[in-house]
C-alpha cells in the first residue's frame, strides 16, 4: 500500500455515475448471495449497502490492522482501498454512489487538481488511536443547545450508575435531537428505546469537551480524555412510549 501524503485541492464530492452494484462473492462484503432468481433473499444487504458497510469497516477501525496507511485527519486514498481484497471488483464510481447517496453522510472525498477523487475518509465513529484530527468542530453550549444519546433501555441500570462511555471508539456519539428531527440524520440507531439528554452547558463549564462532525453529529471524549459522561449531566431521560425516567417522577 501506498504512504499516505497530502492530497492535492480539497473539493466537495460530486455526484458521479455509480455503478449498478458489484456481484462478487467475496465473503467480506457481507449479504447473502441472490436466490436461483437472482434476487436477493429477504433482508439481505444490497451492493451499495454492502459496500458502505465494508468502508465503515476499513476506514473507522480497521485500516491500519490491514496494512492501509491512514493519515491522522482519518484520509485514505482510494486506490488502496480499492485494492485490497475486500474491495476486490469495486471501483471509484461505486465508491461515489456511497458517498453521494449515503442517508447519514458518513463519509468525505478529497479530489486531486484534476477533481477527480483521491481521498476518503469516515466523517466519525472512528476506533483507530492514529486519527486523531478528524475534522471536528469545537463546540460550546450555545451551539449544542440539545445532545441526545440514543441507546436501549435495558442498558440503563449500567448507564445510570457509571455515566455513557465511549467503549471501543474515540467519542460517545450524540444527535442534535430526535431521529425525525430537522438536521439529524445520524448520532443514534433507529432501534433505540431510551433517549438521554445531556446539560451540555453544565459539562462545559466542567471541563467537559464536545465536537460536531460533518454530518451534524455530536461528540465528546469526556474531560480529560476519559471518555466518560457520568450521570450527574444527564438533563433528562425518557423512553420511546414517554416514560419518563429523570428526572424522577
Amino acid at each position: 500500500m501506498s504512504t499516505a501524503s497530502q492530497p492535492g485541492n480539497q473539493t466537495s464530492s460530486q455526484s458521479s455515475p455509480g455503478a449498478s452494484g458489484n456481484n462478487s462473492s467475496n465473503r467480506g462484503q457481507g449479504g447473502a448471495r441472490g436466490g436461483r432468481g437472482g434476487g436477493r433473499p429477504r433482508g439481505a444487504d444490497s451492493p451499495t449497502v454492502r459496500l458502505s458497510k465494508a468502508l465503515s469497516w476499513l476506514l473507522r477501525h480497521n485500516a491500519a490492522a490491514q496494512g492501509v496507511a491512514i493519515r491522522p485527519d482519518g484520509y485514505v486514498l482510494i486506490k488502496d482501498v480499492l485494492a485490497h481484497s475486500k474491495f476486490k471488483g469495486y471501483s471509484i464510481p461505486q465508491i461515489m454512489e456511497v458517498v453521494d447517496t449515503n442517508d447519514k453522510k458518513r463519509f468525505q472525498v478529497l479530489s486531486d487538481e484534476q477533481g477527480n477523487p483521491e481521498w476518503i475518509r469516515a466523517v466519525q465513529g472512528h476506533s483507530l488511536q492514529t486519527v486523531t484530527d478528524p475534522g471536528l468542530e469545537p463546540l460550546d453550549a450555545s451551539l449544542i443547545p440539545d445532545a441526545v444519546h440514543g441507546t436501549m433501555f435495558s442498558k440503563w441500570p449500567l448507564i445510570g450508575a457509571q455515566g455513557l462511555n465511549k467503549m471501543g471508539r474515540n467519542h460517545i456519539h450524540m444527535a442534535i435531537g430526535l431521529l425525525g428531527t430537522e438536521g439529524v440524520i445520524s448520532g443514534m440507531r433507529g432501534s433505540c428505546n431510551l433517549y438521554i439528554h445531556i446539560d451540555t452547558a453544565k459539562a462545559i463549564a466542567d471541563g467537559y469537551k464536545f465536537y460536531k462532525a460533518a454530518n451534524n453529529v455530536i461528540l465528546s471524549d469526556g474531560k480529560n480524555g476519559e471518555g466518560i459522561i457520568p450521570p450527574e449531566y444527564f438533563s433528562k431521560v425518557v423512553r420511546s412510549n414517554g416514560e419518563v425516567i429523570l428526572p424522577a417522577p
